[in-house]
């Protein structure tokens, strides 16, 4: 399903089916909804799932630039084509820092939302210009093309972070976050420059705003990682938001959501059926 968004850009909006209220999967930089397919499977049981790839991932459109705005901006738009409504939310990383964006543009916008490490962070650290983020840099150092998606599969099984992945969630990112290229290769549909440009954009929601968003909400956080990364803020954020709770997951990193989909499934599921 297509859906005009700002600034030009349209959105890939998918119906993962199931059965009750509405929740939408807010997806990682770099990923796309379909990556998230392991995860879909148990919340369909419970939930009518829907999954948005942001402007510049996936199948969307990419803008002239990009802004954390426009990715709060596409949110709104998502809820706007599924009637209106408060909505229910799941967001990985940006994907949680782009519902709580949106619910700071338009109070109400969230029902409930369960955020796993959102990309929120304190005022005083402001924006990095290109070349500045060492995530941009990273992404920019990323092969683009393979010859097939086998090729990519043996990849980054062997290799961090997507080797910790569990096979199936790294199978879903490497069927829908690659296109198929005329010449039989396959190639990243978001590419290492708009993945960069993601890492550099400005408009990043901060700790310092979200005292604003009365949403009850799950701030978690994996512990593999350390005080290091996003997972290092969840605690400040927690603290901020009047309707947040922390929730640790010792055994998980930033990437829990592809590590151990039933274990997060069954904490989204339990939290936002409340």
């Amino acid at each position: 399903m297509r859906v005009p968004s700002t600034d030009g850009v349209e959105l890939e909006l998918h119906d993962f089916g199931g059965d009750g209220p509405a929740l939408l999967i807010a997806h990682a930089t770099g990923f796309c909804a379909g990556a998230y397919l392991p995860l879909v499977a148990r919340l369909a049981e419970s939930f009518h799932v829907w999954g948005v790839d942001f402007r510049a991932h996936g199948d969307s459109t990419a803008p002239a630039s990009l802004s954390w705005r426009g990715m709060a901006d596409d949110v709104l738009a998502v809820v706007d084509a599924l009637g209106g409504d408060p909505i229910l939310g799941f967001g990985h990383s940006m994907g949680g820092a782009a519902l709580v964006a949106a619910e700071l543009l338009r109070p109400g916008t969230l029902q409930r939302a369960f955020t796993f490490e959102p990309i929120i962070i304190p005022a005083a650290w402001g924006g990095s210009g290109p070349g500045q983020n060492p995530m941009s840099a990273a992404a920019r150092r990323r092969r683009a093309s393979f010859a097939s998606r086998n090729e990519v599969l043996g990849r980054y099984a062997r290799r961090p972070p997507l080797g910790v992945f569990r096979a199936d969630a790294l199978a879903a990112y490497v069927d829908h976050g690659f296109a198929d290229a005329p010449d039989g290769t396959v190639t990243l549909k978001c590419t290492p420059e708009h993945e960069a440009q993601t890492f550099e954009a400005p408009n990043k929601p901060t700790i310092e705003q979200v005292h604003a968003v009365a949403t009850p909400m799950v701030v978690a956080r994996g512990e593999r990682d350390g005080e290091f990364g996003p997972a290092a803020f969840a605690s400040e954020i927690t603290a901020a938001a009047p309707a947040a709770e922390l929730r640790r997951y010792a055994e998980l990193s930033h990437f829990g959501p592809f590590e151990d989909p039933d274990l997060i499934a069954r904490e989204v599921a339990a939290f936002l059926s409340n």
